[in-house]
């Protein structure tokens, strides 16, 4: 089993992109095949939703295994909403049977915010313990129960999130160093928008020197519009849209110019923090202009490695 190519980039000491498709809500997979060829070289690898925001959409190990099929490198992202500890390792085994090698792990939004809002949080586990669970499998061969795998499962690439922006501010970065503790090798943090606070995260994370014991990639996210970025101001927990982006977005003439405009300032800023070893782009329901900000970002051509 060979690494995932996000994990020879991040090594090699190149500053990452991942890009992050969102599975469609049919089984018919036209739409994230297109928006993934047109990303194929501005990004090193793609994220794969895990029923995003609760809602029912196709797996995102069946969309990982179409894009192995395609030659590119996917994220597949696993909650512990859904599935108990026997299907989670269940899962990671025909994922990485497929080739995937990169694993997300998240705890999962709660079924009431989807459209079935009376289905059975599962949450057998918590994000912390999916993390331990897939290290071990890797590093020692044994299932969570203790029995042992019937072959090894190497160049496993664990990731996990973070958030800098949630409350209480000043436990964020201690909640990282237990993620590191557990195994994650490479974090994604939540969207970006307030890189003052994002910074003073960065001197902390620096200080317990966790960003020399993990790949720290920023997440960034396009505005589209003024009310994509009230939306995101008032309704999505854990992230802050200051009032000087919100400004700049309605005094633009050009709005979506604009959103294009903060995102590519974010990355050129987040370039130069100490310890940020690159950028995960979420461009909802835009995945087409992924490449217009890597290129405008500097981030083109991608390396080879």
């Amino acid at each position: 089993m060979a690494e995932s190519k996000l994990a020879k980039v991040l090594k090699a000491g190149h500053f990452a992109v991942t890009g992050e498709l969102g599975p469609p809500k049919s089984a018919d997979l036209t739409q994230v095949k297109e928006h993934a060829e047109n990303m194929r070289n501005h990004v090193d690898a793609y994220n794969i939703t895990d029923n995003q925001t609760a809602i029912v959409r196709t797996s995102s190990i069946g969309v990982g295994c179409m894009l192995r099929q395609m030659g590119l490198d996917p994220v597949v992202q696993m909650t512990c909403r859904d599935r108990n500890r026997i299907c989670l390792q269940s899962d990671l085994l025909g994922a990485a049977a497929m080739g995937v090698r990169n694993f997300l792990c998240l705890q999962g939004d709660h079924a009431k915010f989807g459209n079935e809002p009376g289905a059975k949080n599962v949450y057998d586990l918590d994000s912390m313990q999916l993390i331990s669970a897939v290290r071990a499998m890797r590093d020692d061969g044994v299932f969570i129960g203790g029995e042992k795998l019937d072959h090894p499962l190497p160049n496993i690439f664990i990731g996990a999130v973070a958030n800098p922006f949630a409350d209480p501010f000043e436990y964020r970065p201690y909640r990282l160093a237990k993620k590191i503790a557990a195994g994650a090798e490479f974090i994604q943090t939540q969207c970006i928008f307030d890189l003052d606070r994002f910074e003073k995260w960065m001197e902390k994370v620096r200080e317990l020197g966790l960003h020399k014991k993990c790949y720290i990639m920023g997440g960034v996210t396009p505005i589209k519009s003024l009310g994509a970025a009230r939306y995101m101001k008032n309704n999505v927990s854990g992230m802050i849209v200051p009032d000087h982006i919100i400004d700049r977005i309605k005094g633009a003439k050009d709005k979506k110019e604009e959103g294009i405009k903060i995102a590519v300032e974010t990355i050129q800023r987040l370039k130069e923090i100490e310890g940020v070893a690159g950028v995960h782009i979420m461009a909802i329901a835009w995945e087409e202009i992924v490449p217009e900000i890597v290129e405008r970002a500097g981030l083109y051509p991608r390396p080879a490695v």
